[in-house]
C-alpha cells in the first residue's frame, strides 16, 4: 500500500521526464482465423477462475507488451484471492507496485488490508498471444495477474525505454494525488514506474 511519505521521496523524481508517453495504441486487427470472443466474466473466469470479476466500466486494453509481434490483452478486474487458482489456471501473481516501494512478494501483499473500498481487490489481468488467434487462443504464451496497483483507468501506449520503443499498459490512478504511472514488461517480469521515475 502507498504510504504519504512515499510521494514526497518522489516529487523530485516526478519532475524528471524519463519516460515518454505517446498517442495509443489502436488495437490490432483481428486475424481472420481468430474465433470471435467476447471479454466477459465467463470468459474471465476460463482464463483465470471465478474468484475473478471482469470491470465493464474500464474494459480492457490491447497491444504487444512482450514485442513479439502478436497482439496481447489488458483486463481490468476484481478479485479476492489471486493466489487460489494460479495452478489451475496456469498465471503468474506479481505485485511491481508494491516491489517499487521495496517489497512485492504478493504471497503476502496480497494478504494487505486496503482501507479504500474502492481499491479492495483490483487486479489487472494480462494474457499474451501466441499464434493467429493471439491472447484468443486456448493455451495463451503466458497469463499474469497484477496486483495492488491502484489503478482508475487503463490503456496501452507507445513508451519510449532507453534508446528503443515498447508498449506498456499506461495507468491513471486512484487517489487525491491524481499520479500517472506505467507497467512495462522488461523481458523477464513486469515493473512499476511513475511518470518521470527512475527506469535503470
Amino acid at each position: 500500500m502507498r504510504k504519504p511519505f512515499f510521494f514526497f521521496f518522489l516529487l523530485p523524481a516526478l519532475a524528471l521526464a524519463t519516460l515518454t508517453i505517446a498517442t495509443p495504441t489502436p488495437a490490432f486487427a483481428q486475424a481472420p482465423s481468430a474465433p470471435p470472443i467476447k471479454i466477459d466474466n465467463d470468459f474471465v473466469h476460463q482464463q483465470f477462475g471465478d474468484q475473478f470479476t471482469l470491470l465493464p466500466e474500464i474494459g480492457a486494453a490491447f497491444g504487444d507488451l512482450d514485442g513479439d509481434g502478436v497482439e496481447d490483452v489488458v483486463i481490468a478486474a476484481r478479485c479476492k484471492n489471486p493466489m487460489l487458482d494460479q495452478g489451475d489456471h496456469n498465471y503468474i501473481v506479481a505485485d511491481p507496485f508494491n516491489e517499487f516501494f521495496g517489497y512485492g512478494d504478493p504471497r503476502l501483499t496480497t494478504t494487505f488490508s486496503e482501507g479504500d473500498p474502492a481499491l479492495r481487490g483490483l487486479v489487472v489481468l494480462i494474457i499474451y498471444g501466441t499464434g493467429p488467434n493471439t491472447w484468443r487462443s486456448a493455451t495463451p504464451k503466458a497469463k499474469f495477474v497484477i496486483v495492488n496497483l491502484p489503478f482508475r483507468t487503463l490503456s496501452v501506449r507507445k513508451m519510449r525505454l532507453r534508446k528503443r520503443t515498447i508498449e506498456a499498459v499506461y495507468v491513471e490512478e486512484a487517489g487525491d494525488f491524481g499520479i500517472s504511472s506505467a507497467l512495462f514488461f522488461d523481458g523477464k517480469k513486469f515493473r512499476y514506474v511513475p511518470m518521470g521515475g527512475d527506469m535503470q
